[in-house]
């Protein structure tokens, strides 16, 4: 049975087979290791009995007041445990740490406008579209329609338990742009 724990530094060292993924966004070990110093309960990783990563998520909490929140900042499974409920466990593991440990009103995600699977995927576990974040990505090359679309993102959100009114959601934000020099 595969365990869910808390990502460790010399994780980074065993999870090149996911990161290959075209839509996983890869950051620099700087990166990685501020989080891991910072939000250390906000990082995990499912492992297999025999050490081998399946996943992971990295994820921070940020604003203040009424716009306190956890961030899902990256959530990749490798494509060979795909389909057996790991990012449901992630999200719904970060969306509890968010809500327990950090007061959050809503967790939020940003995910390309063109990863159709990955936004049905939120969208099915309760997240919908905030806003539509003009040129959030650099550009894939993958020539799929309007090449803005491979570079915008959409802001997705799911209310947590202080948010009974849904205060942090709407129901238009498909058709709510900004500019990312607009987002925090």
């Amino acid at each position: 049975m595969s365990v869910l724990r808390p990502f460790r530094a010399t994780d980074m060292f065993k999870f090149n087979h996911i990161n290959l993924d075209l839509w996983t966004e890869t950051y620099a070990i700087n990166f990685y290791l501020g989080y891991f110093s910072r939000w250390p309960d906000m990082c995990a990783v499912q492992e297999t009995p025999q050490g081998r990563i399946m996943g992971y998520v990295i994820g921070k909490a940020e604003g203040q007041g009424t716009e306190r929140h956890g961030h899902v900042t990256a959530l990749s499974v490798a494509p060979e445990y795909r389909r057996l409920g790991l990012s449901r466990k992630f999200m719904s593991w970060l969306e509890q740490v968010s809500d327990e440990n950090y007061r959050g009103l809503f967790v939020d995600l940003y995910v390309r406008c063109v990863n159709h699977a990955a936004i049905k995927m939120y969208e099915g576990f309760g997240y919908s579209v905030y806003r539509r974040v003009k040129e959030y990505y650099s550009n894939l090359g993958l020539g799929l329609g309007n090449p803005r679309d491979e570079e915008d993102g959409f802001d997705m959100r799911k209310p947590l338990s202080r948010d009974p009114m849904r205060r942090s959601v709407r129901a238009n934000g498909r058709d709510i742009t900004v500019s990312a020099h607009e987002v925090p």
